[in-house]
């Protein structure tokens, strides 16, 4: 039984090898770390976006007052 990992399907070694290496004569070793760097800051803003509005919406949630009849 083979197992294919979810992140890469289909693609075999060789065909990542490639893509890393086009990658790298793209960008350079020393652009590399900094795209990263830059790529971490946006899913550390964006988590922090998704949590900030999670907590709107719960504070808009506890703060709706329920219908009251009289």
């Amino acid at each position: 039984m083979q197992v294919t990992p979810l992140l890469f399907g289909s693609l075999g070694f060789w065909e990542i090898l490639l893509i890393v290496l086009a990658f790298l004569l793209l960008f350079g070793g020393k652009k590399i770390p900094e795209l990263m760097r830059g790529l971490g800051k946006g899913v550390k803003s964006f988590k922090q976006g998704m949590n900030e509005a999670e907590q709107e919406i719960k504070a808009s949630a506890d703060d709706t007052p329920k219908d009251k009849t009289e």
